[in-house]
């Protein structure tokens, strides 16, 4: 189905390619998992499927993409799609239309259906991604994981022979993601979709893949073969693999089921030494407190009566399914929304009564779609005009480049860079002006292991400078790993918070694949480590490249 040969590329006007001499052969049916670290080239492999890679984005091509036999430079990239769906990290830049019937309907117009067709692929696909109560929502309305099943619903309407999906679960709740992937392997076994799929959160896709391609930091292909043979190489392994590595279990455990084996096999029995991380005693006043705080937006409450307190040197996460309000919360605090009832207090002032420039000098923001806070030519003028808005010196830009690996990017457009990198960039530019308190709404899209693990130890950093950290995540292993405190929403309400042991461990949804296996306090690799006596094992088993 797919067939690349000798497949060089680099976008213009960079001087080191993006991809070096790729042979990959994709056979019809078959479920491929593409891996790799923040900018090794996985995007740009994906977009040389559909042709944008070179049709739109130029640059120096090298060598052969065939689609079902077809040479995708002679092809256009309208002949293309017809043949591959292609979902990209930001879906919010593949959306037309207002609402999602319509958004979903448009492509299946384009490929000339009757009305009766739409409507059957219309309702399959709202079926199949559990999104039927989203029918005649207006897109400006979705939270970033339901504008991300959208897209994904218009491409799978269009019934690809090959689907490429770039960071399809980014967004995605666990339970939506889960689904998510368990309609995708059903796709593949019934109907014999051929499915591509770029991902960094490995824990969720292993199981389920029946190949993994990993890129190294060169543009090469690294490996290549079936999950059980490749998760042993991936520079930053998956919980279970890891544990699986440090224990000495072969092969390494890939799915839950498999590694409550092995602990069985092993006979595996854990101390009472697991890190449990405590509840935080409040030192000072609280930086910012939501008092029975309630947003409308459209004909729905988003949050209903919260009240909330985050104090300095804490690493608070929110979590919650899509649509849960989290996002909404962070808006209240930074000033972009106003409650309909209540009131949001930053440092001891009402934050309505505040101008948005004096708010955005003491509060930090990273929103989800990171490019839409960079303005500049560079990345490091990004930061340049961060420090001369708050009328500082740049003594710090350069230490926060390295601090962020982005030295290297440092005169490249923020549009340059992979979605990792970009995310990375934005970061940069808000954590330079050292604001006391800092939003973050899913900072771990697009990151690889290596890099979460290192924005993880930069929070903790920050929180120990009396920094106050409020995270908006889907990622529970990020969260088990770093926070203090988990506030867990659920239809607008705080339905529970409390440490990662308390509000996370025995929960259907959002306990760690470590929990899942040994339950009790045990979240993380290193809690289980800890638990056996066993000294923690590096997290790169062999070198890539």
């Amino acid at each position: 189905m797919i067939q690349i040969e000798r497949l060089t590329y680099r976008y213009p006007p960079q001087a080191r390619d993006a991809l070096r001499e790729i042979d990959w052969t994709v056979r019809e049916g078959e479920f491929v998992l593409l891996a790799g670290a923040s900018g090794a080239g996985k995007t740009t492999l994906l977009r040389s499927l559909n042709g944008l890679v070179p049709h739109f984005h130029g640059g120096h091509f090298g060598g052969r993409v065939l689609i079902a036999g077809l040479d995708t430079r002679g092809l256009s990239t309208a002949r293309v799609s017809r043949l591959v769906g292609f979902v990209a990290q930001d879906p919010e830049s593949q959306t037309l239309f207002d609402t999602v019937a319509d958004e979903i309907a448009f492509g299946l117009e384009n490929l000339g259906l009757d009305e009766r067709a739409i409507r059957v692929r219309l309702e399959e696909v709202l079926d199949l991604l559990g999104i039927v109560a989203l029918r005649d929502r207006r897109l400006t309305t979705l939270s970033g994981g339901e504008r991300q099943r959208v897209a994904l619903a218009a491409a799978l309407a269009a019934r690809p022979r090959v689907l490429a999906l770039d960071e399809p679960t980014s967004q995605l709740d666990p339970w939506a993601a889960e689904t998510f992937l368990d309609s995708l392997r059903r796709l593949v076994d019934e109907l014999g979709l051929t499915v591509v799929l770029a991902e960094q959160r490995l824990e969720r896709v292993l199981g389920l893949c029946s190949r993994v391609s990993l890129l190294g930091p060169d543009g090469r292909l690294a490996h290549d073969g079936p999950p059980q043979e490749v998760a042993p190489r991936l520079p930053w392994p998956p919980p279970l693999v890891r544990l699986g590595l440090a224990l000495g279990w072969r092969p390494v455990p890939l799915t839950v089921p498999q590694a409550r084996g092995a602990a069985r096999h092993q006979q595996v029995a854990l101390s009472q030494a697991a890190t449990v991380r405590h509840a935080q005693h409040p030192s000072g006043p609280p930086v910012a407190e939501l008092e029975r705080v309630s947003v409308r937006l459209g004909d729905r409450w988003v949050l209903r009566d919260v009240s909330l307190a985050f104090y300095p040197g804490t690493v608070t996460v929110l979590m919650g399914r899509n649509g849960a309000g989290k996002t909404t919360l962070l808006r209240q605090i930074i000033g972009l929304q106003k409650p309909d009832r209540g009131r949001v207090l930053v440092f001891g002032r009402e934050a309505a009564r505040v101008s948005r420039l004096e708010l955005a000098r003491m509060v930090g923001y990273v929103p989800q779609h990171p490019s839409s806070i960079l303005f500049s030519d560079s990345v490091r003028e990004e930061l340049a005009l961060t420090l001369r808005a708050r009328g500082q010196r740049d003594d710090g830009l350069n230490r926060m480049l390295a601090r962020l690996g982005l030295v290297e990017h440092a005169a490249r457009h923020p549009y340059d860079l992979s979605g990792g990198e970009r995310q990375r960039a934005a970061l940069a530019a808000v954590l330079v002006g050292q604001p006391p308190l800092l939003l973050l709404d899913e900072p771990t899209r697009g990151l690889d292991a290596g890099w979460k693990a290192d924005l993880g130890r930069l929070l903790r950093d920050l929180a120990r400078e009396g920094t106050s950290v409020i995270v908006a995540t889907h990622d529970v292993e990020f969260a088990a790993a770093w926070a203090d405190r988990i506030v867990l929403l659920a239809d607008g309400h705080v339905i529970a918070e409390g440490t990662p042991a308390e509000a996370l461990a025995g929960t259907l949804a959002y306990s760690t694949q470590i929990n899942r296996v040994f339950g009790g306090p045990y979240l993380t690799v290193e809690d289980v480590l800890a638990a056996v006596g066993h000294a923690p094992a590096p997290p790169a088993s062999a070198e890539v490249g």
